[in-house]
């Protein structure tokens, strides 16, 4: 098992999760961050922190599409291993719903 970020942190990147991972396998790209499914040590601490629920296990149903952009973009952007600054307008994109048609990247962060 592993662990996947989805569209909730689609302009939200709230890094919470990047403070607590023990093996640094988060990526920032432009508009989310994403964890490297390979580096992964499924301890599930991140999933917990993340203010937008946006972490989850891979054996979620339809977890499958994130795990391959997941896989891609970590390949892509850089890593990061320190919380930046959180979008000043993070709190505003919490709930809004469609945000990876509307709104994802793949400029690296």
């Amino acid at each position: 098992m592993t662990y996947v970020v989805t569209e909730s942190c689609i302009r939200c990147k709230y890094q919470d999760c990047i403070e607590v991972c023990p093996v640094d396998c988060f990526y920032a790209g432009e508009t989310m961050l994403v964890i490297d499914p390979d580096q992964c040590i499924d301890c599930g601490v991140c999933e917990i922190e993340c203010p937008a629920e946006a972490i989850i296990a891979d054996t979620v149903p339809g977890a499958e599409k994130w795990i391959e952009l997941n896989r891609k973009f970590s390949g892509i952007w850089p890593n990061i291993t320190q919380k930046g600054p959180v979008p000043v307008d993070a709190d505003d994109w919490l709930k809004v719903e469609d945000k990876f048609e509307k709104h994802f990247n793949e400029t690296s962060g």
